[in-house]
């Protein structure tokens, strides 16, 4: 038996994927550029993002970052911190005083220069994958039924 054949041809994974490439997105957002055009500033201030895109108009209100940056600056700065202390007291071992004169300041320094880079990247990873309001949906409700909730 022969099936018909379709003069519709099937794509899978939608025709919008290749416009909203991961890496470029992470790599825009970490620049502290938008994610969608890659030329409109993402923070308005050090940790605030724009409402929207000053050049293309692309909404960043809805994005929910939320603990995830901080939480990836934690484990950034802390290999680091950790790394950077351990291989210089094995060539200069000193007091502990001075250990933590040096390696305080430099702990604040790695943490305050990447924390907004991370943040960005963590807005376009959300873009990208159209999360929290990126896709043009409204998330303010779930699409399924959560057993034993009550409405």
């Amino acid at each position: 038996m022969t099936m018909p054949a379709s003069d519709q041809t099937v794509h899978y994974g939608g025709s919008e994927e290749s416009g909203r490439p991961l890496g470029r997105s992470i790599k825009r957002g970490m620049l502290n550029r938008c994610p969608h055009c890659g030329s409109g500033k993402l923070f308005r201030a050090f940790l605030k993002p724009v409402d929207n895109c000053a050049a293309c108009g692309e909404a960043m209100y809805h994005h929910r970052a939320d603990d995830l940056p901080a939480y990836l600056t934690v484990v950034v700065v802390g290999h680091i911190v950790i790394a950077g202390y351990m291989m210089t007291d094995m060539v200069w071992p000193i007091p502990l005083w001075l250990t933590f004169l040096i390696w305080t300041p430099i702990t604040l320094l790695v943490t305050l220069l990447i924390l907004q880079p991370i943040k960005g990247g963590v807005i376009g990873l959300q873009w990208a994958l159209k999360m929290h309001g990126f896709g043009g949906h409204d998330d303010s409700h779930d699409e399924y039924e959560i057993p034993g909730r009550r409405r």
